[in-house]
């Protein structure tokens, strides 16, 4: 099941689990849009992958399954 990271690994950028600002790659390295686009260049600087967008987890599922609360960058 997907983690659903809840920021952006280069700059902290909050990603709630129904952001479709989320963009990930095959180990669910997560970013968001701008630093996809941006600095990163669509490439993942942890893998060498390429992003997808993040799924959203329907609202009724969150309760049961939770997103993940560790942040990877501080605030």
């Amino acid at each position: 099941m997907l983690d659903m990271r809840p920021d952006c690994e280069r700059c902290g950028r909050d990603l709630p689990p129904d952001s479709g600002d989320a963009h990930i790659c095959s180990f669910e390295c997560t970013f968001c849009t701008e630093c996809v686009e941006g600095p990163l260049g669509g490439v993942c600087p942890n893998c060498g992958g390429n992003f997808r967008p993040r799924p959203t987890r329907a609202e009724h599922l969150l309760e049961r399954y939770p997103a993940a609360t560790e942040r990877k960058r501080p605030r």
